[in-house]
């Protein structure tokens, strides 16, 4: 393991040269929205630009262009939810190594198709990243492949500290840097990336409140995890060696977000910014709307780490956002069964300037009278408080109306 501060600095510095014309120089960009927030200055690094969404690629090049010519005529192995997949099929496919990426069961149709996509062979092993890297580290023993570990390895560090070092050239004086955190392999980078550029922005780690390893760590106690979260990319049970090494003594803080935040934020940067983050991608910028007094005048800079979202998901994410604000409702109508009933609510609906996404046309329930029937409609509202205008619009026709609470 590297562990003198001159070392961490000549192997990032090295890592820039090696990874130069290899991957791109993703754009930072400004966010006015969220600048416009806190009152002060907001920064994204967009590595969903990168080839394969996602800044893992820097560290999978960057190790993997260290191999022995014996190691690559073995072959290489790695364990991931997917964009470390996706780094390291890709550019071992283009160096002509051959690469197996075992994957937990539950990992995003999108990951799993494209890692082989991209020319990997795809095991899915285990209910989860430990459970998957058990196995890794079985084949490993068994055949002698070489490990492309996904945080805990210097090289891999190393490369994604490129990510950090290239957005302070692209916004120096930055206050405060909010880096997602699974593994902790990018904010490991992060922390080597400040040093090395002399910044003296404070580096801020984000968890989902499911898996908060890093702040487990940081606080002595035994790590509490559980609960599917959509931020699967930082759904990690434990943080690296190396980097709890490398950030134990720098990160002081680490803000947990919810799930209902990352989701939040995510049609965030769809609406606003117009770009596509996962949710682990998403989680800095959840941070920064669960932390707006935190982060009041401030110049802050974070990692858009990854966009690979199924576009299920995706649509999933938008209605539900929609609906926490108040811009999607739903609304139960009693009524009784005679025509003209279904065009009285609808034009109910419409003279609020609402318009009808869904409707379910019930007779048979039980529980409605046998000369009624229940409406489930699924209005979308120019505003959250036009639902009480298209409440007082099908009373006034003489309909029983409530908002279906989700």
């Amino acid at each position: 393991m590297i562990s003198t501060k001159g070392e961490l600095r000549s192997a990032v510095q090295a890592a820039v040269e090696r990874l130069r014309g290899g991957v791109i120089h993703t754009p930072t960009d400004r966010s006015r929205a969220l600048s416009e927030l806190i009152s002060g200055e907001v920064f994204c690094k967009i590595e969903t630009r990168q080839v394969t969404g996602s800044f893992k690629e820097r560290g999978a090049l960057n190790a993997l262009s260290l191999l022995s010519e014996e190691q690559r005529r073995r072959g290489v192995i790695t364990m991931s939810a997917g964009n470390h997949a996706q780094g390291v099929a890709y550019h071992a496919t283009r160096l002509g190594i051959k690469a197996t990426v075992v994957m937990p069961d539950g990992t995003p149709f999108l990951k799993v198709r494209r890692t082989r996509d991209y020319g990997a062979e795809v095991v899915l092993h285990g209910a989860t990243f430990e459970q998957s890297s058990a196995y890794v580290h079985e084949l490993v023993e068994r055949t002698g492949v070489t490990l492309i570990h996904p945080y805990d390895d210097i090289n891999v560090i190393a490369g994604q500290a490129t990510a950090t070092l290239e957005m302070l050239e692209d916004a120096p004086e930055l206050d405060a840097i909010i880096v997602p955190v699974g593994g902790g392999g990018l904010i490991a980078g992060a922390v080597l990336a400040v040093d090395l550029f002399g910044s003296k922005a404070e580096v801020i780690a984000v968890e989902t409140e499911f898996y908060p390893a890093l702040l487990a760590e940081m606080r002595g106690e035994a790590t509490v995890i559980g609960g599917v979260t959509i931020a699967e990319g930082i759904a990690v049970a434990k943080v690296g060696r190396i980097p709890l090494a490398i950030v134990r003594d720098v990160v002081r803080e680490v803000l947990l977000v919810s799930e209902p935040a990352i989701e939040s934020a995510i049609a965030f940067l769809l609406e606003d910014e117009k770009l596509v983050a996962e949710g682990a991608g998403a989680a800095g910028v959840a941070a920064i709307r669960s932390n707006v007094e935190r982060f009041r005048g401030k110049r802050v800079g974070t990692l858009l780490c990854g966009g690979n979202i199924d576009l299920g998901m995706l649509a999933s994410v938008i209605v539900r956002s929609r609906m926490r604000a108040g811009r999607v409702v739903q609304i139960r109508v009693l009524m009784v069964d005679k025509p003209g009933g279904l065009v009285a609510i609808a034009t109910a609906v419409n003279d609020a300037n609402a318009n009808v996404l869904d409707v379910l046309h019930h007779r048979l329930f039980g529980s409605v009278p046998a000369k009624y029937a229940q409406l489930d409609l699924t209005c979308e509202l120019q505003r959250p408080e036009d639902i009480e205008q298209i409440l007082t619009n099908i009373a006034a026709r003489g309909y029983e109306a409530e908002v279906i609470k989700g």
